[in-house]
């Protein structure tokens, strides 16, 4: 089974932290590859970079010329695109938000985000209404780092351990039961901060990750029936063309 992670921004070392996660929570016999687009923003904070890397993902996986994938994960949390992809490609798509909030509800009455900045809250609560589990998510919460303050260096993990861990208890005051990574740079914390918050803390990457295997051996992909039909035969000019 071959997957493939749509990094949401140009940052390739980004990507190569989102493929590490991916890779972790893969199963035996699953081949993880990380794709990043060539144009649009370095990181995506608000609407005006979401709807940029939308763009920018469809344009990627439209011209993508690798080898057969079967099924794709989308790795930038709350950003826009979904939609656009499943019209798009004819395997499975799992969005890290919507595979992060349907394991939580399996897991809790109420669960809680934690994210990046404040400015993206309210773009992840839209995302999770859109996909049906809105009504479940107790708080989302911003830490105040900016995506590319995570990192992965040594200093930059134990300040996103700090911010995380003081927003998690916001969430918790809010009603939260379980606690969601709410940006997928932020892969591979949830051990650590589960342990502190005695919480179950859900990783949207390695949750999709199992859900789109989960689709893929049970032979199941986009419906065609109606939202997601194909899109509409018509000339459309792109930043690399007409097609």
């Amino acid at each position: 089974m071959r997957i493939v992670v749509t990094n949401c921004n140009t940052t390739q070392e980004m990507t190569e932290e989102i493929v590490r996660g991916a890779r972790a929570a893969a199963g035996p016999g699953t081949t993880v590859s990380g794709l990043t687009p060539a144009w649009g923003p370095e990181s995506a904070e608000g609407w005006l970079d979401s709807y940029l890397s939308a763009a920018a993902v469809i344009d990627l996986l439209r011209t993508y010329e690798g080898p057969r994938y079967d099924a794709v994960v989308m790795a930038g949390f709350g950003e826009h695109g979904r939609e656009g992809v499943r019209e798009l490609v004819d395997v499975p798509v799992v969005d890290i938000t919507e595979a992060a909030a349907h394991l939580a509800c399996l897991l809790g009455r109420r669960y809680g985000v934690v994210t990046t900045l404040e400015r993206s809250c309210g773009q992840i609560k839209d995302s999770l209404e859109l996909a049906g589990v809105g009504r479940n998510c107790a708080a989302v919460v911003g830490t105040g780092l900016s995506v590319l303050d995570l990192g992965d260096e040594d200093g930059d993990r134990q300040r996103t351990e700090a911010a995380f861990l003081v927003a998690a208890e916001q969430a918790c005051r809010a009603g939260a039961e379980v606690l969601v990574l709410g940006c997928a740079g932020m892969t591979g914390l949830e051990r650590v901060v589960g342990e502190k918050l005695g919480l179950p803390v859900v990783d949207g990457v390695a949750a999709a990750v199992r859900l789109a295997e989960s689709l893929v051996a049970l032979g199941l992909t986009t419906s065609r029936a109606g939202s997601y039909a194909k899109p509409v035969p018509k000339r459309r000019v792109w930043g690399r063309g007409t097609v």
